[in-house]
C-alpha cells in the first residue's frame, strides 16, 4: 500500500512540473521568445495544452476575470500541494 501512495505522490510531482513548464512556455509564447511556426514548438505547446487544460478549465470557470492574468495554474499547484501533503502526512502514517 505504501508503494501505491509513493506512486501517486510521484505522479503528482510530475504533474506539478508539467504545470510549471506549461506556464513558462505560455509566457515564452506570449512574448515571442519562441517561434510559434516551428513544428517542434507547436508540438510541445500542443502537448502541454492537452495535459494541463482538462485540469485548468474547471478552475477557470469559477475564477473571476482578472484581465490578462490567469491564476488558475497557481490554484491548481496549491491543490496538488495540498493533496501531496495530505497523502504524506495523513494517509501514509495510517498504512504503515
Amino acid at each position: 500500500m505504501i508503494a501505491l501512495i509513493q506512486t501517486i505522490v510521484l505522479a503528482l510531482d510530475i504533474y506539478w512540473w508539467i504545470i510549471i513548464a506549461s506556464a513558462i512556455f505560455s509566457w515564452l509564447y506570449a512574448f515571442n521568445v519562441v517561434n510559434s511556426r516551428n513544428q517542434f514548438v507547436d508540438s510541445v505547446s500542443n502537448m502541454l495544452f492537452r495535459l494541463t487544460e482538462p485540469a485548468l478549465r474547471p478552475i477557470r470557470r469559477y475564477l473571476p476575470d482578472l484581465g490578462g492574468i490567469d491564476i488558475s495554474p497557481i490554484i491548481l499547484l496549491l491543490i496538488l500541494f495540498f493533496l501531496r501533503q495530505f497523502l504524506l502526512t495523513t494517509v501514509a502514517p495510517l498504512v504503515v
